[in-house]
């Protein structure tokens, strides 16, 4: 049996940090195996740079996943040269990066894929048809999906529809943790939104002043990144490296 941990969206400069200051130790407390954290808000504004991305990996991460932030910095393209950044797999073919990896730990391997949902988001290519076109190439059971999506009911239908054929299916992108982490009946791992890694007092990591005269006065607002104590919200899985089914999921 195996433990993996996946951590919810970074947010800003006081995630990263904060961040570097908790995963060695969470992932010594849990015996972790393998680590995955969504990384896409985790740039100074927003988005991920190469700077970000360096704090992930140093803090302890063996994959960093994407969203609909992804592609915000410009100036950080390059950054997906490194396979184990990951950006949406069902963005158009020809777009940079890749929205999946698999990595080799000697006495088993893992893949990842990174998919958005197309509900409320941008309209990209169809998630369900996308995955159902990566799994067969993959050559190990061990298959973690971060699905990156707005709306409950689409993650929750990924969920039950990669039931049996992936090893976990983790909801990111809206920033709080739900209350419904369970193994489906197929042996999948599952959880609609993982939550996020930063201030704690705010409206998802932003100041929250400036979201609530957004919501009263619907003026266009430039948001900031909140300042406090921080939290990490994440979840651990055991799953068994032979066949790819887990046993037992818990929120962090």
């Amino acid at each position: 049996m195996k433990n993996l941990l996946f951590i919810g969206d970074v947010v800003g400069k006081q995630g990263s940090e904060f961040l570097i200051s908790k995963l060695g130790k969470t992932k010594k407390q849990y015996s972790i195996d393998v680590t995955i954290v969504n990384g896409e808000n985790s740039a100074i504004g927003n988005g991920i740079n190469k700077v970000s991305s360096e704090q992930i990996f140093s803090a302890g991460a063996d994959v960093i996943t994407g969203g609909n932030h992804s592609f915000h910095r410009f100036n950080a393209y390059d950054i997906y040269s490194n396979p184990y950044i990951l950006r949406p797999a069902n963005y158009p073919e020809g777009v940079i990066g890749s929205g999946v990896c698999s990595i080799d730990y000697g006495a088993f391997s893992v893949a990842v894929i990174n998919l958005m949902g197309n509900a409320f988001m941008d309209p990209i290519d169809n998630p369900f048809s996308v995955v159902d076109n990566i799994i067969p190439n993959l050559s190990t059971p061990n298959i973690f999906v971060d699905f990156h999506a707005e709306a409950t009911s689409e993650k929750k239908a990924m969920g039950f529809y990669l039931d049996g054929k992936v090893t976990g299916v983790f909801g990111t992108h809206t920033h709080v943790q739900t209350a419904d982490e369970t193994i489906l009946k197929n042996g999948t791992a599952y959880i609609t939104d993982v939550g996020m890694t930063g201030v704690e007092y705010s409206c998802l990591g932003v100041d929250m002043q400036e979201v609530i005269e957004k919501c009263r006065f619907r003026m266009p607002a430039k948001f900031s990144e909140a300042q406090g104590d921080c939290f990490m919200c994440g979840a651990v899985v055991e799953f068994d490296e032979k066949i790819g089914k887990s046993y037992k999921i818990q929120r962090l």
